[in-house]
């Protein structure tokens, strides 16, 4: 059986920025993770040297910069897949230590990779609650997963006729909202996505990009990596522009356009 907190439903909350903002009632919103000084080095790599970050709840953080930059070592930091070397995660004003992505899923935190990871030769409903399967018994409930499995499409305005019909024989942009609406459903507060409109058409890019504003708006802070800096200016509150290892800058979404961005990624400049 799956535990309470992998029932699919919705985590309150809002958006705000790098340090402690003001709600519309004044009261100061404090962050749902902080990052300080975080470190990591591989051999003689430097891959993160002391970086520096706040997510809020309710927002999207875009996560950007050249290859090489960091991006992917400090969101596996944030998701248990690596380990600092120096630094402090907190979570909700909390210091914590993860000894793998089982501590970073335990603390709500889900990760959707490039590769998306999922089973092509498994339907939809068995790659929705892969590794989370409902049992009656010692037998699976496929009724009640499949159930289940309709209203987290459903809630996330999700489109896909058949839950019974394979992965493989799926769309791109299909594929990509399974794995996306695995890890949103649930109940994630911190949802990690790397470049999760690579490779799609046009019209699957617009769905992907409404289903971040859907989980968004849900109170889950999502922390999007992509290339395609266009999608920041639909979906993102803020950005952090990743350098050589380290955090060079970081934007209100309405306070930066796409030449300042690509100077901060080129350059490094640090502002």
């Amino acid at each position: 059986m799956i535990s309470d907190r992998q029932h699919p439903t919705a985590v309150a909350g809002a958006g705000g920025g790098d340090l402690p903002r003001q709600s519309g009632e004044g009261a100061v919103r404090q962050p749902r993770v902080s990052l300080r000084g975080i470190r990591k080095t591989f051999g003689s790599h430097q891959a993160l040297r002391g970086v520096d970050l706040d997510i809020y709840p309710g927002e999207c953080l875009g996560l950007v910069g050249d290859n090489a930059a960091g991006k992917s070592t400090l969101t596996k930091v944030i998701s248990g897949t690596y380990i600092p070397d120096d630094g402090s995660i907190s979570i909700e004003g909390q210091e914590v230590r993860f000894s793998g992505p089982a501590d970073a899923r335990d603390r709500n935190i889900e990760m959707v990779f490039q590769d998306l990871s999922l089973c092509d030769h498994v339907d939809v409903v068995g790659n929705l609650f892969l590794g989370r399967e409902l049992t009656k018994g010692p037998f699976l409930d496929r009724s009640r997963m499949m159930t289940e499995a309709r209203a987290m499409l459903d809630a996330l305005e999700i489109r896909i006729p058949r839950l019974s019909a394979k992965v493989e024989k799926l769309s791109g942009g299909q594929r990509q909202a399974i794995a996306i609406a695995r890890a949103a459903s649930f109940n994630p507060k911190v949802l990690i996505m790397d470049e999760p409109t690579s490779a799609l058409a046009v019209a699957e890019v617009e769905a992907v990009l409404n289903l971040i504003n859907r989980v968004k708006a849900k109170g889950v802070s999502v922390i999007l990596i992509t290339h395609r800096l266009q999608d920041l200016f639909r979906v993102c509150d803020r950005i952090a522009v990743m350098y050589e290892g380290t955090k060079v800058a970081e934007r209100d979404i309405g306070k930066t356009d796409l030449q300042d961005l690509v100077q901060l990624i080129v350059g490094g400049q640090k502002h």
